[in-house]
């Protein structure tokens, strides 16, 4: 009995981390609903997210991030932001655990699709080059089936038609009464 449970609690020890792991990094939640774009900047005042910053204010910019489904995640001195609200020190340091990002040049975006999946990627010198609209052309670029699956969700969140009424004079049909299941024949 001993030898039982000192050996269910070495596994409970080894395993519990992993399955952590899998699952608390903020972007779990947007697989299926929303693409992250993530900035990760050593400072508020890097070029790279002051400009991306301004074009996301933009008006005609902000229905093409409302319409594309972006949420914008941001690390700017270790400190996390999402849509420009704070994020947990937890959740900040599961977002970059999620990234498996390696030592490398700051700054750094980027694109994640619906399915999870890093869309574009760029870093140092080639995040200084990214503009809104290359998002954008990216994200535009992308399968038709991720486009459905955006289209479906969409339609799912909006209220359900409701039937037509029947013609004047026409009668009324009444609904069907559904099926008794087959029964199990006795053994």
């Amino acid at each position: 009995m001993l030898i039982r449970s000192l050996t269910l609690t070495l596994l409970l020890a080894i395993a519990g981390p992993l399955f952590a792991a899998d699952s608390d990094s903020p972007l779990a939640g947007d697989v299926g609903r929303a693409r992250p774009l993530i900035v990760i900047a050593q400072s508020t005042v890097d070029p790279v997210w002051l400009s991306l910053k301004k074009s996301l204010e933009d008006p005609a910019n902000k229905k093409g991030v409302t319409d594309r489904n972006i949420k914008v995640y941001t690390i700017l001195s270790m400190s996390g932001q999402l849509d420009g609200k704070d994020m947990g020190q937890q959740d900040t340091m599961a977002l970059l655990r999620s990234l498996k990002l390696g030592a490398g040049a700051y700054p750094k975006v980027f694109l994640v699709g619906k399915d999870g999946e890093t869309k574009l990627s760029a870093s140092g010198d080639e995040a200084k080059a990214l503009s809104l609209a290359k998002i954008f052309e990216t994200i535009d670029a992308m399968p038709m089936a991720e486009k459905e699956a955006a289209a479906a969700a969409a339609a799912a969140q909006t209220p359900a038609a409701t039937e037509p009424e029947p013609a004047k004079g026409a009668k009324g049909s009444k609904p069907a009464k559904p099926s008794k299941p087959p029964q199990m024949p006795d053994d």
